[in-house]
């Protein structure tokens, strides 16, 4: 079964561009450990909760917008080797981060029900 990883990140609004391309340098490298899809996507309609909401999540600064990611598996294996060459993989390095990773937040998920049209 296929295993799913998430990601809500704050990027700078003036960092969008340069946040695509990281997107687009990284995918090969997590494409050749296994990954079958990205989707990295830039918040539109982000509305504020009453207890909470995805600003908060990342605490969400002044002029910065948060993105909302996930990456598919084939499978937990895949997912955990690739997590394991992002500290011996010397290219993850070379990797840029256009964003504050402290305010990142991230989870893996087993899927309990998947159906598409």
């Amino acid at each position: 079964m296929t295993y799913v990883a998430g990601f809500l990140t704050p990027v700078p609004n003036g960092n969008k561009d340069a946040y695509i391309e990281s997107a687009r340098k990284a995918w090969p490298l997590f494409k050749e450990y296994g990954a079958l899809q990205i989707m990295e996507t830039w918040g539109d309609q982000i509305p504020e909760g009453k207890h909470t909401d995805f600003k908060r999540a990342v605490a969400l600064e002044e002029g910065e917008t948060v993105c909302f990611s996930w990456m598919i598996w084939p499978d937990k294996q895949s997912h955990d080797r690739c997590g394991a060459s992002m500290q011996t993989d010397p290219r993850w390095q070379e990797m840029d981060m256009p964003f504050d990773g402290k305010c990142m937040m991230w989870g893996s998920f087993t899927p309990i029900f998947e159906e598409t049209a």
